[in-house]
């Protein structure tokens, strides 16, 4: 008999009885090689023919339950033609459909193309809304039949199709195809939105909408529901399905874990170096490690105040415990307040930072310690300020406070002096002071410069100035208020048809802004002065003469530089005027001219001194004139002669640094204008911090009037005369042992890394990290060390993957330092490192960060070429260290399609630096996956892809993984520990088509 079509062959196979084997053979007989059993439709078909009558064919079911044993019909055709039946009162097919499902829905499996894949996964999404369809239908004939008296056919299909849908959902494959059904169907609905799409092929998907919508309705029905089994069943198929668009973001977090030294060191790193930092990329770099380390909210929040309070035990006096307050009362709370963003739920929030200071309360030698050193009760002051931004509510408010006056040590209490004022009081009544003298600054000078004298006056007294300054700097005001300084500092500049006490105000002001912003750059860095002014616009005179004329750390200045040799005439006049006047004269002086001249007066001067020209009493009487009306221009003079000192032979120094000496020394004459003692020690102080550099190098002491603190805690702590990485080895060990990083160790760490250079600091301290075997003392290094690469995390990160990583992958000789513990902590510490750096390079670098000038890095362009075409030095690397030189070799020699990326697909720009060090680490990587040799190397390799998938959150899109090859997934599932349906969900990008179908690919086939 000649068979015309799939539906007489099925006639005539149940006609003549045929057996399912006879059967199989018979088919493959009629239909000869060429079409698909699935382009046929025979799944379709066979059902089709089944489920004709009100029971099924018993001997069709047959046929298709061999068909789908020996795989001829794919699971995706057998689901999308079950997911087509809807005629749910026929008990007796529904219950051969369940059968059916039952027979292969918990090891669906597909080894096709790609496409195919996807249709497995969009048939399974199909069968789920079937599934949860035909749940409702039986719950609700339950329902009728437990009115009408007869329950029992109802509850049995109801328990068949609950176990049907628990046994789908219970497989994590499952629901790691629904995940990608489900992002498959919205981008169908973007595309379509977009009008790019079109229809499906005869495939009728379920959307994940009337998916949510079935499982509401089965919800309402089954609440009537007396049989508790089935209703817990109902509940917990809810959850897995209600889980299946997040099953990527659950991660546990680390509840036996009490000390954090990363948020630790990160707080004490910015309490001590970036005070004046904007507050959103701290909130981002908190939130990543946060995130990366599993770290509960309470512990969090707990470790950032255990941060804060040593930060105020051990910062030295003076300045610095200012910053620190200001740091810890002004700018940590808002970041709190910033943090509370990233929270779902703002009570839960409050109810953190509440149990955060329960667990503080309890550190109470720490408390007592800090109440000490602020001689006052500091967690009072930081309760009130917490209470004030909303972050705690008024009943957790007074229990805190209570608590805390319960546990104080009495003593305390006793000790407090009354007569000095506690520094978080100062800190937290300077803050609106700050706006009003911002607000006082923006008034037209010309009209009240005395009351605004009055103002500057009242600052420059004690600590007021540095009090007002950490304040406007911890809430970002500090550039606003250096910009009103500038204006000021402009304005006095030119005085026209004056009188003396005119002209005198007006010295007063140029002089005390001058100082003022000297102080704030010496302080707080110079790029706070900086403006970014347009081109076109006139540079301020103190922007101009602190960019050329002003010595800082790391900054060598040219003597002979043109802005040092101005105009001979008003040089001529100015030494005139200091050689030969009793005093300084005021009236229409043009006070930033004798700023930029004196430095080539005193030239002469010194001149005239070395010839024996002017005696050293001409010389005390030019320098009394230099600094007794306006300290600025002393200022000037040592800026110059700082420059100079340094171009001079050892015989020569010696009247410069004198002439350093009589200008830092007091004075001999009388002084006549205001406020002039609150100058000069603003004046010393900037003395000080200029002189630093040169008088270490010249081996020279020169005593500056003592104020009785410290205004330089953490200059020149290196020890002499030891090698820098003895040093280094020395206070890694050191804080290793201790478990956290200390200020102090933060300075010399920031002062080793500006000494030695990226690749030396960074290979060094990976070198002591691949010495430790202890697992616990591997974690805790990982933790400090990601920290301290904090001071420069962008250039340590390039030096890291680019340099480091690639030189112990590809030499065997150092394959055996990658072996657990060292290995797997190093490779925790590269991801780490790696994602802070991306996730931050887009925006500002810190201004810690931008201080530094790095010369010691090679170029990254050579190393990492722009050009595919280009071979890069790294795969050169790579296809000399293996006999297997076709998989390692330069990505010329490979396929296209070996190594396209996500990232090329989202054309990210592979000029930057840190992409291409991703993207040919991540080469390296698939080459090492791919290769015949495997070792700890490979070993690396899989603790590296586990710790990025740890610390992914939804999933991989605009991350560093990315930059993998998508042929790196079919590598991966190969060794055995990545080989979960959700390891290739969190590492492909699911956003793109491609991604979604190496993903279903891939699971597919687990």
């Amino acid at each position: 008999m000649k068979v015309v079509n799939l539906k007489q062959a099925i006639l005539q196979a149940w006609k003549e009885r045929w057996s399912d084997y006879q059967w199989a053979i018979n088919m493959k007989k009629f239909f000869p090689k060429g079409a698909t059993w699935d382009i046929l439709n025979l799944a379709e078909a066979l059902l089709e023919q089944a489920m004709i009558g009100p029971s099924p064919n018993p001997l069709i079911l047959s046929y298709l339950k061999y068909a789908i044993s020996s795989q001829m019909v794919s699971c995706s055709s057998v689901l999308t033609a079950i997911s087509k039946f809807d005629d749910f009162s026929r008990d007796l097919c529904v219950q051969a459909l369940l059968d059916i499902m039952d027979m292969f829905c918990d090891r669906l499996s597909c080894h096709g193309k790609a496409e195919e894949c996807i249709g497995l996964c969009r048939a399974l999404l199909s069968a789920l809304h079937w599934l949860l369809r035909c749940t409702a239908a039986s719950a609700e004939r339950l329902q009728e039949g437990l009115e009408a008296g007869t329950p029992a056919p109802g509850e049995k299909q109801l328990a068949l199709c609950l176990q049907c849908l628990e046994k789908t959902l219970s497989s994590t494959k499952n629901r790691a195809l629904l995940h990608i059904a489900k992002l498959e169907e919205a981008s169908l609905h973007t595309s379509q939105g977009l009008g790019q799409g079109g229809t499906r092929a005869n495939q009728p998907t379920a959307s994940w909408t009337a998916i949510e919508h079935s499982l509401l309705k089965l919800g309402e029905i089954l609440a009537n529901l007396s049989n508790p089994q089935l209703r817990s069943q109902a509940e917990r198929c809810g959850t897995l399905i209600r889980s299946i668009p997040s099953m990527l973001s659950v991660h546990s977090e680390q509840l036996h874990k009490t000390g954090f030294p990363t948020i630790h060191a990160l707080i004490l790193l910015e309490g001590t170096m970036n005070l004046t930092g904007e507050m959103q990329p701290l909130v981002e770099q908190l939130m990543m490690v946060k995130r990366m380390q599993h770290i509960p909210t309470p512990l969090f929040v707990l470790e950032i105040w255990k941060a804060c309070f040593v930060g105020l035990i051990e910062s030295p006096e003076g300045t610095q415990e200012l910053k620190w307050t200001a740091f810890t009362y002004l700018k940590i709370p808002q970041v709190l307040v910033k943090l509370k963003k990233y929270f779902h739920g703002e009570k839960d929030f409050t109810e953190d930072v509440n149990c955060a200071f329960e667990f503080l309360l309890k550190l109470t030698p720490l408390l007592d310690k800090a109440d000490q050193r602020c001689n006052c009760d500091c967690t009072n002051f930081l309760l009130q300020e917490c209470n004030k931004q909303g972050l705690l509510s008024e009943v957790n408010f007074a229990s805190l406070v209570g608590k805390r006056t319960a546990d104080r040590d009495p003593q305390l209490k006793s000790s407090e002096n009354a007569n000095i004022q506690p520094n978080p009081g100062l800190i937290l009544r300077a803050e609106p002071t700050v706006t009003n003298i911002l607000k006082t600054m923006d008034a037209d000078h010309s009209k009240s410069p005395e009351g605004l004298l009055g103002v500057l006056g009242h600052m420059l007294s004690g600590k007021s100035l540095d009090l007002l300054l950490a304040a406007a700097a911890a809430t970002g005001k500090l550039k606003s208020f250096a910009r009103k300084f500038i204006n000021l500092n402009e304005f006095t500049t030119h005085g026209s048809g004056e009188s003396t006490k005119t002209a005198s105000v007006r010295a007063l002001l140029f002089d005390i802004s001058f100082l003022m912003l000297c102080h704030v750059a010496q302080t707080y860095g110079s790029e706070v002065i900086l403006s970014e002014s347009s081109s076109g616009e006139e540079v301020p005179f103190f922007e101009t003469w602190m960019q050329t004329c002003m010595p800082e750390e790391g900054k060598i200045l040219n003597p002979d530089h043109p802005c040092f040799r101005p105009d001979s005439t008003k040089v001529e006049s100015l030494v005139a005027l200091l050689n030969n006047s009793s005093e300084m004269k005021l009236v229409q002086m043009k006070w930033h001219e004798a700023c930029l001249s004196i430095s080539a007066a005193i030239l002469e001067i010194l001149n005239a001194w070395e010839n024996g020209v002017l005696a050293f009493e001409s010389i005390q009487k030019i320098t009394d004139n230099i600094k007794g009306k306006v300290c600025s221009l002393a200022v000037c003079a040592v800026a110059w002669l700082v420059a100079h000192v340094r171009m001079l032979g050892l015989d020569e120094r010696e009247k410069s640094l004198q002439m350093i000496r009589q200008l830092a020394g007091p004075l001999y004459s009388e002084n006549t204008l205001q406020f002039y003692n609150e100058r000069v020690v603003i004046m010393n102080s900037i003395l000080e911090h200029m002189c630093a550099d040169v008088l270490q190098q010249t081996a020279t002491q020169i005593k500056f009037p003592s104020t009785g603190v410290d205004t330089m805690p953490y200059w020149n702590l290196l020890p002499p005369k030891r090698p820098i990485k003895e040093v280094l080895t020395d206070i890694f060990a050191k804080v290793l042992e201790k478990g956290w990083v200390d200020s102090r160790s933060i300075h010399i760490l920031d002062t080793l890394l500006h000494m030695g250079g990226v690749y030396w600091f960074c290979n060094n301290l990976i070198k002591e990290l691949l010495k430790e075997t202890r697992k616990e003392h591997t974690l805790r290094a990982v933790q400090l060390l990601y920290s301290i690469f904090c001071l420069d995390m962008q250039q340590v990160t390039l030096v890291l993957l680019g340099h480091i990583l690639p030189g112990l992958l590809t030499d065997s000789s150092k394959w055996h330092s990658l072996m657990d513990p060292p290995g797997t902590a190093l490779a925790k510490l590269a991801v780490w490192c790696a994602l802070s750096s991306y996730s931050s390079h887009k925006g500002q670098a810190s201004s810690r960060q931008k201080k530094r000038h790095r010369e010691d890095i090679e170029d990254y362009v050579s190393l990492f070429p722009v050009e595919d075409m280009q071979p890069s030095k790294l795969m050169r690397l790579l296809s000399s260290s293996d006999d297997d030189a076709n998989i390692l070799s330069s990505p010329t020699d490979r396929s296209m399609n070996s190594s396209l990326s996500a990232s090329q697909l989202h054309t990210v720009n592979m000029r930057d630096p840190l992409n291409r060090v991703l993207a040919n680490l991540f080469l390296l990587i698939s080459s090492i996956l791919g290769s015949r040799t495997a070792g700890p190397h490979t070993q690396f390799v899989q603790w590296f892809m586990e710790e990025c998938v740890g610390c992914l959150e939804q999933d991989s899109r605009g991350s560093i993984l990315q930059f993998m090859p998508f042929t790196t997934v079919s590598e991966l599932v190969k060794v055995s520990a990545m080989s979960s349906p959700k390891v290739v969900l969190a590492i492909t990008d699911l956003s793109l088509p491609l991604g979604r179908q190496v993903a279903a690919k891939t699971i597919a086939a687990l």
